[in-house]
């Protein structure tokens, strides 16, 4: 598939943070971050209560599922993992051109709610895909049922210490801390998918901190259709001094979707 007269591919390594560049490790200690998603024209991510909505076309959709294998995991919030159940893999590149690299779920799951026979664990004892982390409370780690039914599905369950700082779902995690476990665990590029808390709290972050120091690259795929009001945003409670600045990379038309790659300045 063809991006502006170039492949995928090309396209995705003029705009992505390039893999064992070591000059963000050194300083920072945490992987690089691309954070991406889909919105509609009236940045809506989901439809009502969280229901999961196709936004993307197939063209970008692709492109999405290319950019994981560029990544060593791909993070989502628990309301993602609870309403969409994704699989998270790269299943949309067609077989004879799909890389052997299969990027790690991580599950940002403060208070362990993710299901036991959801596809991602399911694909995971089926040798489909590599097995999920699931980010907790620390509290939680030890002498809780709820902990030894994910590792009995599959999961590795990982504690980060939480405090009254972002919110995410119904616990606090601090993002800065959350990157410093994952790079401490290999992870020396993570893909950021959503949903809307989990998107919000990133850019919040931004905003508290230099920008760079949380993420690398901004991609929005943006579907040429409206939600409405019932639809859920991602900058709702994003006050204006929350909102980083974006210096823009490149704006291309994938099939009926814009994609627009910004970084954060």
């Amino acid at each position: 598939m063809l991006v502006g007269g170039q492949s995928v591919t090309e396209f995705l390594s003029s705009v992505l943070p390039v893999p064992g560049d070591s000059s963000l490790e050194d300083e920072f200690q945490r992987p690089l971050v691309t954070l991406t998603f889909a919105q509609s024209l009236d940045a809506k991510i989901a439809g009502k209560g969280g229901k999961q909505l196709i936004l993307s076309g197939r063209e970008s959709m692709l492109m999405t599922h290319w950019m994981r294998t560029n990544h060593d995991a791909i993070l989502v919030g628990i309301g993602t993992a609870l309403n969409d159940d994704p699989q998270l893999n790269s299943r949309h590149i067609p077989e004879h051109e799909r890389p052997s690299h299969l990027p790690r779920p991580v599950i940002l799951d403060t208070n362990l709610r993710l299901r036991p026979d959801c596809k991602l664990l399911k694909n995971y004892r089926e040798r489909k895909g590599r097995r999920p982390w699931v980010i907790c409370d620390a509290n939680l780690t030890s002498g809780d049922g709820r902990k030894s039914i994910l590792e009995d599905a599959g999961a590795r369950v990982i504690g980060v210490p939480s405090v009254d700082v972002i919110r995410i779902s119904s616990g606090f995690i601090v993002i800065p801390d959350l990157l410093k476990v994952l790079y401490n665990f290999g992870i020396k590029s993570l893909m950021v998918e959503g949903g809307a808390t989990v998107i919000g709290s990133f850019l919040a972050e931004c905003a508290r901190t230099k920008p760079n120091t949380i993420i690398d690259t901004l991609i929005i795929t943006i579907a040429p259709m409206l939600i409405g009001d019932d639809g859920v945003g991602y900058a709702e409670k994003l006050l204006a001094t929350q909102i980083p600045s974006l210096k823009h990379i490149q704006t291309e038309v994938m099939g009926r979707d814009v994609v627009i790659v910004s970084a954060l300045k």
